[in-house]
């Protein structure tokens, strides 16, 4: 069964900077934490933090492809995606920093991630790492942004190989 959750909470270009929505993925995630596209906000988590602009706090600035294809270290448990959820908000709000194509993430992400670590996606839909890749959906949540904004949606999903074959 799939847990839904609702938020009403206000829209920042800064996902994590709104109180809920970083209270939401602080009590979510597990253990070792990737924030892939980690803007400003620091997470009170175990964190590595990944972002392409050289101005945003974090250990490294690569493209997130980049990134993954050459990690080096330990797997994470939890891993938080939030890139921009769109080329017009990417060009707009992020200095014109255009995310990797976002299938080449997906597949990226299996050799860094345990087996039954997370993956927390923030976007327009509610699946995201989905079945073929062997990740179980969890959890939804809804941030309601009020008016005409366009809803948050945050999927948590487990990498649970074992769970999911069939026989």
């Amino acid at each position: 069964m799939v847990l839904f959750e609702h938020v009403r909470c206000p829209l920042h270009r800064y996902t994590f900077s709104v109180r809920p929505v970083r209270e939401w993925v602080e009590g979510n995630a597990e253990g070792h934490v990737l924030n892939l596209f980690a803007g400003k906000t620091l997470l009170a988590l175990d964190e590595v933090r990944n972002d392409i602009d050289p101005d945003m706090t974090a250990e490294f600035h690569l493209d997130a492809l980049e990134f993954l294809r050459t990690w080096k270290g330990r797997r994470f448990n939890t891993v938080i995606l939030d890139p921009p959820y769109a080329y017009r908000k990417s060009m707009e709000l992020y200095n014109g920093h255009i995310c990797s194509p976002f299938r080449q993430l997906k597949d990226a992400l299996l050799p860094v991630v345990q087996p039954g670590g997370l993956v927390i996606t923030f976007g327009y839909h509610s699946i995201v790492m989905g079945r073929n890749r062997e990740f179980k959906l969890e959890k939804l949540a809804l941030f309601s942004h009020g008016g005409a904004i366009h809803d948050t949606i945050a999927c948590l999903e487990r990498f649970d190989p074992q769970n999911l074959r069939m026989p």
